[in-house]
């Protein structure tokens, strides 16, 4: 599969606001999806979660407790590290997917997106990772490319990892496994180098070593 709109599956159809609690208990009990969507005939109005039918009681319909459900989807065109990220924010293993008229379309199951993101350059292709960190307002995505592309190396990917209002973490995946005089090429341009690395703990022996040494032939 190429796009990961592909993944969009509708094994499942979704509930009805009018069924009741009791169906998606029954749903939950058969598939473990943490939430379920939620329609009034064609229109989407949210997910009822797993835990929250075991609060309702069976008898209910969806319709009575419909504040309850939660409002998270993704678009048909959102890529999908976005949709990867939605599944995080929400802490849900199934994300419903709307068009741009918020047609319903189906969902997308986390295991579906996490192939798909094991299917990409940035896991498949052979090299390393790089995780660095500067502060927010020094970086740029041009310096980062021009520093690993100057040590004849190629970005196969990047993202921000982790960010705070004074500093940002960036994950790299580069071309290659010899990462020395890249290691070294960011330390120059005052990145911090949060990932270990084989080449920086020999370099630290090597120093730990020489320290010694000088010591010793100073006493």
């Amino acid at each position: 599969m190429d796009k990961i709109t592909d993944f969009i599956n509708n094994h499942y159809k979704a509930l009805q606001v009018s069924d009741a609690v009791a169906d998606a208990s029954d749903l939950f009990l058969d598939v473990a999806y943490s939430h379920f969507p939620i329609l009034d005939q064609d229109v989407f109005l949210g997910s009822i979660s797993k835990e929250d039918t075991a609060l309702f009681t069976g008898t209910d319909a969806i319709s009575d407790h419909k504040y309850n459900l939660t409002r998270f989807f993704v678009r048909n065109d959102m890529n999908w590290f976005d949709v990867l990220e939605e599944f995080s924010k929400n802490h849900t293993n199934l994300l419903p997917v709307l068009d741009d008229k918020n047609n319903y379309l189906g969902f997308y199951e986390l295991d579906d997106v996490l192939h798909f993101f094991n299917e990409t350059t940035f896991v498949k292709e052979d090299g390393g990772t790089i995780v660095i960190e500067k502060e927010t307002a020094d970086f740029t995505f041009s310096q980062i490319c021009q520093i690993v592309e100057s040590n004849d190396a190629k970005l196969l990917g990047v993202f921000i990892s982790n960010k705070s209002a004074t500093k940002t973490e960036i994950t790299l995946k580069i071309s290659r496994s010899n990462f020395n005089e890249i290691i070294q090429t960011f330390r120059r341009y005052n990145y911090t180098i949060l990932s270990e690395h084989q080449e920086d703990a020999y370099l630290a022996d090597l120093k730990e070593r020489s320290d010694y040494l000088n010591k010793y032939l100073n006493i």
